[in-house]
């Protein structure tokens, strides 16, 4: 199958294309490197030994968009690109807005322009909101509480409208819960710019030596030991599941929601413990005060996931962290 793959030089993008390209799709990636470096494209290409077609533009741009869908006959489209970090989107909503929901929505009509109409979207766990009542299930009522997680619910009602306009369309929407890990390789992982947003990378760039030490925010929540309780997911099972999703599309139209996540929720100092464990490292911390807006626990119910997609994860929380070690260790001033 010809795959176009929008934010594909991207964490997750990344480790996705390895698994497609492991069976025998071509690849089409458009990445406009705002959050990426094209060092990923050739670690893509490394691992796999295999070619893929790179784009440097952006998903905004609908000349260069239509001139990428004239010269590939693409088949279907896995969208990952956009920005992605809470905080910051509180700080540039409207960047938010414009490169998340406007590219999605220029990405769609390019879709619909030359007749490609199976789609899997990034979407993510954030559009759950505040709900503390755990495992969350798709059906369960939808909100945001940041302009991040807002881009990603409007996204999904705009998919939800472009379905039940035109029901010709077969798309997957892949609520992510917290990504991490490696490729087992060591050469693709996550790469953030400055100081991480997400608990891993911080993790290991304390120990690496890069930060002085981890900042817990809270440890009097109603959990198993204070700390909050996150459904952590190795990226290669995710990555897996983008496939998954990509067959099902084959078997009919419909635009379907679905959980990526383990089912099980492990708290921050269990995280750390398993680092340790991982990577014979001490990880020094202080406890903080609670960020706004966290919520105690948030994990999956993955079940539809698992019948329906006939996916799961498979990797455990200490094959995650010494992944993640691999990956900074050999990486350590990123790519």
């Amino acid at each position: 199958m010809k795959i176009l793959i929008t934010g594909g030089a991207g964490y997750i993008g990344s480790h996705t294309c390895v698994e497609l390209l492991n069976k025998n799709n071509e690849l089409i990636i458009v990445d406009n490197l705002s959050n990426s470096k094209y060092e990923a494209i050739k670690r893509i290409k490394q691992i796999s030994g295999k070619e893929v077609k790179f784009y440097h533009t952006d998903i905004l741009n609908e000349i260069e968009m239509d001139i990428i869908f004239q010269e590939n006959n693409i088949e279907a489209v896995i969208h990952f690109a956009g920005s992605k970090a809470v905080g910051e989107s509180c700080q540039i909503p409207l960047e938010y807005y414009k490169n998340n929901v406007t590219g999605s929505i220029k990405l769609f009509q390019m879709m619909q322009k030359h007749n490609v109409k199976k789609l899997v979207f990034s979407s993510s766990a954030t559009v759950y909101g505040l709900n503390d009542n755990v495992p969350f299930k798709e059906e369960f009522p939808l909100s945001a509480t940041n302009p991040y997680g807002r881009t990603k619910l409007m996204i999904e009602e705009i998919l939800r409208d472009l379905y039940s306009s035109d029901n010709f369309w077969q798309i997957s929407l892949l609520r992510y819960f917290n990504p991490v890990g490696a490729h087992p390789s060591g050469l693709l992982g996550e790469d953030p710019q400055g100081i991480p947003n997400n608990l891993m990378p911080f993790i290991s760039q304390v120990a690496v030596g890069k930060l002085e030490k981890l900042r817990i925010f809270g440890n009097d929540y109603p959990t198993k030991d204070g700390t909050g309780v996150r459904d952590y997911i190795h990226v290669v099972d995710l990555a897996k599941g983008h496939l998954k999703a990509l067959e099902k599309l084959r078997e009919g139209h419909g635009c379907q929601p679905y959980n990526l996540g383990s089912g099980e929720g492990n708290s921050v100092l269990e995280v750390i413990q398993a680092f340790e464990e991982a990577s014979n490292k001490k990880i020094p911390y202080e406890i903080v005060e609670r960020r706004a807006g966290d919520i105690a626990t948030s994990f999956a119910d993955p079940s539809k996931a698992n019948s329906k997609l006939e996916w799961k994860t498979k990797k455990t929380l200490l094959e995650m962290c010494a992944d993640s070690w691999n990956w900074q260790r050999k990486n350590p001033k990123r790519y």
